[in-house]
C-alpha cells in the first residue's frame, strides 16, 4: 500500500467510513492533505489516496458490467457516498422493473411501523422506520451487490445495496455490519444488526428505496402487510411517490401501482401541487398566480382567510 507524505491536514472531519474485512473492522476516516482528499487508516495510520481508495472500491467489478441492452449496472459506482448521483437528472415519470414476484422482509417477525415516508414535524421523512431491538438481524430485501458500508452522520452505520434494476436499499441506524463493499449478496442475506447509531431516537431501521439517487415511498414498491409482495413488474414512478409532502409519516398512504407511462402521465398531471411560502406571500396573492379563489386555496389546506402564512410553509395549490 502506497503511503502519503503528510504535510498538512485538515482539522475539519469531512466524514468517516467504516468498511468491514472477514471478523476484522478497517476504519477509514476522510480526512484533506493540502485541499485534496484522502483516507487514513485508523488501525495503522497509513493513508491512502483519492485515487487508491476508488480502486479499493472498484476491486471485484467486471470490466464489463453492461447486461445485453448495453446498460452498465456499476455507473456511479463509489462506495465512499451515500447518494453519488447527486449531479443527476432524472425527470419524471420513470420505470422500475422487477423480474420477481416476492421479497424478503428485512427484519424477523412481524414489522411494526414507527413512521412512514411523508411529511413530519421535523421535516421530510424519504424512508420507512421499522421497529427493532438493538441487535437484531437486518436482511437484504432483494439480491444484490453492497456499494456502501460506512458511517453517516444523519443515518448512522449505514449499507447501501445496488440490485439488477439499479434500484438501491439503504439500511440506516444500524449497530453493526456482517458485510463489506463489493460483496455480492443473496436476497434475505443478513447485512448487519440492528440498531440506534446517527440521528436516531431509540432502536429501528430506517430503510430507504432509491434509484438512481431518488427516493422512491417504499410502500409503493414493497407490500409490507406479510404478503412479502412487489406492487408489480413493472412501476412508474410519479413526482408523488417521490415527493415526501404528498404523503403524511403518520398514516399508510393510499398505493396505487402505475404499471404503463400512459397511465402515469395521466395520473401525474392530476396529482397535487404546492407552494412553500416566502417573504410578502399572501392568499390573495397565491390566488392570482395560480388562478384560485382564496375560498379554493384555504379548503384545500384546512386553513382560514384570517390564516397567517409562515415563512417556509407548505401550502397546495391543486
Amino acid at each position: 500500500m502506497l503511503l502519503l507524505l503528510v504535510s498538512h491536514i485538515d482539522a475539519q472531519e469531512i466524514d468517516t467510513l467504516i468498511m468491514e474485512s472477514d471478523s476484522t473492522d478497517v476504519f477509514f476516516e476522510k480526512i484533506r492533505i493540502d485541499n485534496s482528499v484522502a483516507y487514513r487508516n485508523e488501525s495503522t495510520g497509513e493513508i491512502i489516496n483519492q485515487a487508491e481508495y476508488t480502486l479499493l472500491c472498484e476491486a471485484d467489478i467486471p470490466e464489463d458490467g453492461s447486461d445485453h441492452n448495453g446498460h452498465n449496472h456499476y455507473d456511479y459506482w463509489q462506495c465512499d457516498k451515500i447518494n453519488p448521483y447527486k449531479d443527476v437528472v432524472l425527470s419524471t415519470p420513470f420505470k422500475i422493473e422487477f423480474d420477481q414476484e416476492t421479497f424478503t422482509h428485512p427484519i424477523d417477525g412481524k414489522i411494526v411501523v414507527t413512521s412512514r415516508f411523508g411529511r413530519r414535524r421535523k421535516g421530510p421523512h424519504r424512508g420507512f422506520d421499522i421497529d427493532l431491538v438493538t441487535g437484531d438481524f437486518v436482511r437484504s430485501v432483494l439480491l444484490g451487490k453492497v456499494r456502501f458500508v460506512g458511517y453517516s452522520r444523519g443515518h448512522g452505520k449505514t449499507v447501501v445495496v445496488r440490485h439488477a434494476n439499479d434500484v438501491e436499499t439503504v439500511y440506516a441506524h444500524l449497530s453493526a455490519y456482517s458485510v463489506k463493499i463489493n460483496d455480492v449478496i443473496k436476497e434475505g442475506q443478513i447485512i448487519g444488526f440492528g440498531g440506534n447509531t446517527g440521528n436516531s431516537r431509540g432502536s429501528h431501521l430506517h430503510l430507504e428505496v432509491r434509484y438512481k439517487g431518488v427516493c422512491i415511498h417504499p410502500e409503493y414498491v414493497f407490500n409490507f402487510d406479510g404478503s412479502n409482495s412487489i406492487n408489480g413488474s413493472e412501476l412508474w414512478v410519479t413526482n408523488g411517490w417521490k415527493s415526501p409532502r404528498m404523503h403524511s409519516s403518520y398514516r399508510k398512504s393510499k398505493i396505487k401501482p402505475l404499471a404503463n407511462e400512459t397511465v402515469a402521465l395521466d395520473w401525474q398531471k392530476n396529482e397535487p401541487k404546492y407552494h412553500k411560502i416566502k417573504r410578502g406571500d399572501t392568499l390573495s396573492q397565491l390566488a392570482r398566480s395560480y388562478s384560485l379563489r382564496i375560498s379554493e386555496i384555504c379548503s384545500m389546506n384546512a386553513i382560514s382567510r384570517r390564516s397567517i402564512l409562515k415563512i417556509g410553509q407548505i401550502i397546495q395549490i391543486r
